[in-house]
């Protein structure tokens, strides 16, 4: 066997949602996905709640979907759900016409998007172990800023 196979990466388990045929341009989806990747699963829906663009509905959806997948079908933990991934592929692009002066006819293109989440449960274990490290940098900084000022 090869010394890539034993030391296989524990894969934690993740659920994912689709939609396809969105009728949102992909870049403007990719905008609002941008604001997920990467954040806790419920911190994202928060986010994509008060986010302005007109993308972040149809995005907000597939999350709670992914999120729904995750604990109705894999029995997972709502509060340890991350998003592992997210991205927008570009869908079919139809094509219409608009009449323009002198007889001349331009082409409309009604862009559509797949959108794509998966999230993922991470152990509670991760969250335990960074909390403590950010406040000894914190106190670390307050005890360096009390120093300085005597």
């Amino acid at each position: 066997m090869n010394a890539r196979n034993e030391a296989t990466v524990e894969e934690l388990p993740r659920a994912v949602a689709r939609a396809r045929y969105v009728r949102t341009t992909p870049m403007k989806a990719r905008r609002v996905i941008e604001l997920i990747r990467g954040r806790n699963a419920s911190e994202a829906l928060a986010v994509l709640r008060f986010a302005p663009q007109a993308a972040s509905g149809p995005v907000a959806k597939v999350l709670a979907s992914a999120m729904a997948n995750a604990e109705n079908n894999l029995s997972l933990d709502p509060e340890t759900l991350w998003v592992s991934a997210a991205y927008v592929d570009e869908g079919p692009t139809l094509k219409r016409f608009r009449p323009r002066a002198q007889g001349r006819a331009y082409r409309i293109r009604k862009r559509t998007s797949h959108i794509t989440v998966e999230v993922e449960s991470r152990p509670k274990k991760d969250a335990a172990t960074r909390k403590p490290a950010r406040k000894a940098a914190a106190k670390k900084t307050e005890t360096s800023e009390k120093g300085s000022a005597s």
